[in-house]
């Protein structure tokens, strides 16, 4: 070979390494920063009229309305530009009156925990074109105007206020409310972290009454973690019941407005048990409250006149050995005639039901071996019923519509995630379709599923992930060696040449109906990866979610049981494949995916090399109690279930290099968990890593810390795989 040949080959093979590396180091700034997240328009609110819809403006100015159909902007409802002495810079959110003559706005606002914050509310009367301030203290926690326009109900330091906007007064309807003891009308947190709400109240339909629930914590434990950002360090305590420990006590009240009364309503038998589910009937004095017991194995709906306090059962979802599913009632939607439909799993899939007012079955509009995901509404004069499904495969998501003769029409066949927003006589909906190619796109669509106008197709953003030729995501399913079937994806270097063995790296999050493999729009670390030389794959193993209630509920009792025997399964799957270096096996997780990592390397024998496990639980005795009990019931009752999945105690099994990653201030799984397994890990004098991030949260956020985080991931597995 001549010498100028060479030095060409040389030039052109640095060449492509330096780019290679610009590719992958690019990516990784623009995934850790945010960058490659996709577009998404403002929140809708439907008007009454079914045509049209509001949404805040770009610049937080003002609010407008748009024609579903044409796109065309209507008129402006509220403008902050126009009221002299306006007292607010930008809207955040808002709620328009049933009449649509007044709006509750807010600004920014102060985060307390995932979902609960504080804010300054402002009550437009739009007519009028007057802005005044909720309160003249401001910063309420939560506010909602009542369907006649004419008050707002809002919780503020741990107290129920209504506002009569009429007459200009605001009355206290509590007064007990204490921090870390009593709180009225909003959740406690662990209501807000694991039933997903921030708000505990709910108005009648004829505005006469309004009902909430009450959390006493004084019972419940305190947990206390450090905030160091001062020169002497300061102490953040809240309420944090651990499993088995005592929760709060809650109980149902309904405030009369005309007479100033608050009734209490007796739920009946025990005492320690969950309400997770409010909300108001067709007709004004009955509420519906689901009821879930301690253990969470029996929810039922009830009727609550609210005049008489006569609490009447209208439906039950009953586990049959396994928890039972509260998110079923998500959906719950009353129809004019009182009539109900919401999901159960009674024929052992998540399907959809609708029942007389009086709770007996009227007929199950879907069947099949699929799950609904979400029920987006049944319209009551065509007995039409819209809904999302895992119906094609799991790991995709699609809208459809089921008419009264049992008919299922599939309103978007493109591979991918489908999700829709229905107008209330369900004519338009704004569907939202991803894939793992394909960002966002935001349409408007008829209810036949016709493609009536785009909103956002992301189109910058998808020209330039294109550019970046990243590598491809495969699907597949496998059967591992005990006949489980199995669904995953794997990444592969765009190089990739099956000649050659490759390290792997699995990555995998596990937790009870949770799902990884997905045919969405996400770009993450696997991509980077890739490009850094690695195979990338994950797997759902059993609990996982959209397989049916046998598949999502086979950890039952046995967390971190059968789920790691799966990864450990796959890892040997993989390993027996020609491309795949079997002795370069990495795992990671977040959560509890880094529960999974290390139960992984405790049990697998040496299969995994390393292992990178952030913010892990390792002893679900340290874990709060909705969560851990719906899946291992108390301590108590389940002491061998919380042994055989105490991994502090099981630390000197591990085998393989291992990174522990936590966040000093997170309030969900506590660095406590970390600080222990590593002490076991000493006793035991296993080598480890931890990599400690101060005064950040269960998510680590920020761009500079999400950026550290990855970097150290990808040093510590070029060094230790």
């Amino acid at each position: 070979m001549s010498k100028t040949l060479l030095t060409t080959l040389i030039a052109i093979c640095f060449t492509t390494i330096i780019c290679a590396q610009t590719t992958s180091e690019q990516y990784l700034k623009g995934f850790t920063s945010g960058s490659y997240r996709a577009k998404t328009p403002a929140a809708v609110h439907n008007l009454n009229d079914g045509e049209h819809y509001s949404v805040i403006s770009p610049d937080g100015k003002k609010i407008v309305v748009y024609n579903y159909a044409t796109g065309k902007e209507i008129r402006t409802l509220f403008t902050l530009n126009d009221p002299k002495k306006c007292p607010i810079g930008k809207i955040v959110n808002y709620e328009l009156s049933e009449d649509e003559k007044v709006l509750l706005i807010h600004g920014e606002v102060n985060y307390i925990y995932r979902r609960s914050f504080t804010t300054s509310y402002y009550v437009v009367n739009i007519e009028r074109n007057t802005i005044e301030p909720l309160t003249t203290t401001g910063q309420e926690q939560i506010a909602h105007l009542s369907p006649n326009g004419r008050m707002v109900a809002f919780a503020k330091n741990n107290n129920m206020y209504i506002k009569k906007l009429d007459y200009g007064t605001e009355i206290a309807i509590t007064n007990d409310g204490k921090i870390n003891h009593i709180i009225n009308g909003t959740p406690d947190w662990v209501y807000e972290e694991e039933f997903g709400k921030n708000c505990y109240f709910v108005w009648s339909t004829d505005s006469k009454l309004l009902a909430y629930l009450k959390f006493d914590e004084s019972k419940v434990q305190e947990y206390t973690f450090q905030k160091n950002n001062t020169p002497y360090t300061q102490s953040y305590t809240y309420k944090y019941p651990k499993a088995g420990t005592n929760n709060s006590k809650v109980s149902l009240h309904v405030y009369d407005i005309n007479n100033k009364t608050t009734k209490n309503i007796d739920m009946g038998g025990e005492e320690d048990y969950y309400l997770p589910i409010l909300k108001w009937t067709k007709q004004p004095d009955f509420v519906a409250v689901a009821k879930l017991n301690r253990s969470q194995t029996k929810l039922d709906l009830f009727s609550v006149n609210a005049r008489s306090g006569v609490a009447t059962k209208i439906f039950s979802e009953i586990g049959n050995k396994c928890h039972a599913d509260y998110e079923v009632l998500d959906c719950l939607q009353f129809n004019n005639d009182n009539s109900f439909v919401c999901m159960s799993n009674k024929d052992g899939y998540r399907h959809i039901y609708l029942f007389r007012p009086n709770g007996q079955l009227s007929k199950q509009i879907t069947k099949g071996e699929w799950d609904v995901i979400t029920c987006y509404g049944y319209h009551q004069e065509s007995g039409t019923t819209y809904f999302q499904a895992a119906k094609e495969k799991p790991y995709e998501r699609h809208i459809y519509k089921v008419n009264s003769k049992g008919i299922i029409t599939n309103l978007n066949n493109v591979p991918g995630i489908h999700t829709a927003t229905f107008t209330p006589n369900f004519k338009y909906a704004i569907s939202q379709y991803n894939n793992t190619t394909t960002p966002n796109i935001y349409t408007v669509i008829n209810n036949n599923g016709k493609v009536i106008r785009t909103i956002e197709d992301n189109k910058t953003l998808a020209n330039l992930i294109n550019s970046m030729n990243l590598p491809v995501k495969e699907f597949f399913n496998f059967t591992t060696e005990d006949g489980i079937n199995l669904f995953a994806w794997i990444v592969k270097p765009n190089n990739f040449d099956p000649q050659k063995k490759y390290p792997l790296v699995m990555v995998q999050y596990s937790g009870p109906n949770s799902q990884e493999v997905l045919n969405r729009w996400k770009p993450d670390w696997e991509y980077y990866l890739a490009q850094e030389g690695y195979i990338v794959a994950c797997v759902d193993g059993r609990g996982t979610g959209a397989r049916g209630n046998a598949f999502r509920t086979a950890t039952y009792r046995k967390l971190g049981q059968v789920e790691t025997h799966d990864q450990i399964a796959a890892a040997r799957y993989f390993g027996k494949l020609n491309y795949i270096d079997e002795n370069r096996i990495a795992i990671w997780g977040w959560s509890y995916g880094g529960f999974m990592v290390l139960n992984s390397m405790i049990h697998g024998n040496g299969i995994f090399k390393t292992g990178i496990a952030i913010a892990p639980v390792t002893d679900w005795r340290l874990y709060n109690t909705a969560y851990t009990e719906r899946f291992m019931l108390r301590p108590q009752e389940n002491n061998s279930g919380y042994e055989a999945a105490n991994l502090i105690k099981q630390a000197s099994k591990l085998k393989g290099n291992i990174l522990l990653v936590h966040g000093t201030s997170d309030d969900n799984v506590h660095i406590q968990n970390t600080y222990l397994f590593a002490e076991a890990l000493v006793e035991a004098n296993i080598p480890y890593t931890t990599l400690i991030y101060t005064n950040k949260n269960h998510s680590i956020l920020g761009a500079k810390a999400r950026l550290h985080l990855y970097q150290s991931f990808t040093t510590y597995l070029k060094n230790n795989l």
